[in-house]
């Protein structure tokens, strides 16, 4: 019997090649489109790129020769991302949307679809590989999935699947993962698929078009506040070195946020609702005149106000350590979860595309800590942090 593979075509040249490459490996592929949005009043552009998406993903399948249908997820996809980030957002913090759709989305509502269909496997479009292996543990043997590095360094996805579980990986492919963007690009023009010099997607995961400003507009009310700049000279950045008792009240320290005030700041201009705003952000504050660009260091939702410093190497933007809440550590390799008091040398991000910086894990009963050896620019509450061992991810959490 032919293994039956969903592959998730989202009407990209990526999605395409891998549903190709699989035909040509001799699984019986089906193609299934999501849509995952239809309030056409916060999908800004005047096309509709949803359509024009599932047109493309309809003639790559045609032209393959595979079944295809369209799934709607909107409900699903408006409860488990698009609530969740407004919420996010309201409370100060930054969802990334594109690391939860993997998790919520396409390998769990997604997957429970392709496998009433009958699949063995979904396959998606991401540039990173998989590797299965054997592990013995108490004298038992059980394979484990391991999440590897995408080859193209520059294309590098796995950052986006870091909440997988071993079960979502065991039924997951990633058909496109051993080539570059290139080679992709080159396989679709060979095989003549529409989608071949179609551009990259740009904007929330599966919804198209959408800026995301006017995108919380939408939601959150806007709320005039005040921008603050601190001086890189300010005394809250001179403190005196501290001995701590234990390791775990050094990594609080380390980890945990300045408290800006008004009283350390002076007034720069006016914004429309802290929630709007992110940490590290440098556009969209529409302020001049100052020698340096801004940044913002700080969002305080609760006083409404967004403190700033100017250039990118203000001292308000660094911290060496960040902290992860015990229900939100997770494990892709379960058999590697530490336990409390152990420590990892590891390398780790904190954003997408961010290259992998050294850093040591701290398990402790209040969760985890990850120390970095470099301090770290613009760590934001919301986003996740992952770790890597060599070129394997082998979990990932939310930082608190």
């Amino acid at each position: 019997m032919k293994k039956r593979v969903v592959v998730g075509l989202s009407g990209g040249v990526d999605s395409s090649v891998a549903a190709y490459l699989l035909k040509e490996q001799g699984y019986e592929v089906i193609g299934l489109f999501m849509k995952n949005w239809h309030d056409d009043s916060v999908t800004i552009s005047n096309e509709c790129p949803w359509l024009e998406d599932s047109n493309d993903a309809l003639m790559v399948a045609d032209k393959l020769g595979i079944p295809f249908q369209t799934v709607d997820l909107s409900e699903q996809y408006k409860e488990r991302i698009v609530d969740y980030m407004f919420n996010e957002y309201e409370n100060g913090r930054t969802p990334n949307p594109d690391v939860l759709c993997n998790r919520e989305i396409k390998f769990d509502v997604f997957m429970k679809i392709a496998v009433e269909l009958g699949a063995d496997y979904v396959a998606t479009g991401h540039y990173c590989r998989k590797e299965v292996i054997q592990v013995t543990e108490n004298g038992e043997t059980k394979e484990i999935h391991r999440l590897l590095a995408g080859v193209d360094n520059n294309k590098d996805q796995s950052y986006f699947l870091c909440q997988l579980s071993q079960e979502q990986l065991a039924k997951a492919l990633f058909p496109i993962g051993h080539l570059t963007k290139p080679e992709v690009r080159e396989i679709a023009a060979a095989n003549d698929l529409i989608t071949a010099d179609k551009k990259d997607s740009q904007g929330l995961c599966f919804i198209g078009k959408v800026r995301l400003p006017e995108f919380l507009q939408q939601q959150l009310k806007p709320k005039k506040g005040i921008i603050y700049e601190v001086s890189k000279e300010s005394a809250l950045y001179h403190n005196e070195p501290v001995t701590y008792p234990t390791k775990e009240a050094e990594l609080i320290a380390a980890s945990a946020s300045v408290k800006y005030t008004s009283d350390d700041a002076k007034k720069v201009a006016e914004h429309n609702g802290a929630h709007y705003y992110t940490i590290g952000q440098r556009k969209g504050l529409n302020v001049g005149g100052t020698v340096e660009p801004l940044f913002i260091i700080a969002t305080d939702v609760e006083t409404n106000a967004i403190y700033t410093g100017q250039g990118s190497e203000h001292p308000g933007l660094f911290k060496k350590a960040l902290h992860v809440k015990p229900h939100e550590i997770h494990w892709i390799r379960e058999d590697m979860a530490l336990k409390d008091g152990d420590t990892l040398e590891v390398k780790a991000r904190i954003r997408y595309r961010q290259p992998l910086q050294n850093a040591v894990l701290h398990k402790f009963e209040s969760g985890m800590y990850v120390a970095f050896e470099e301090p770290q620019s613009a760590i934001t509450e919301g986003q996740f942090v992952s770790w890597h061992l060599g070129e394997e991810l082998v979990g990932s959490g939310v930082i608190s």
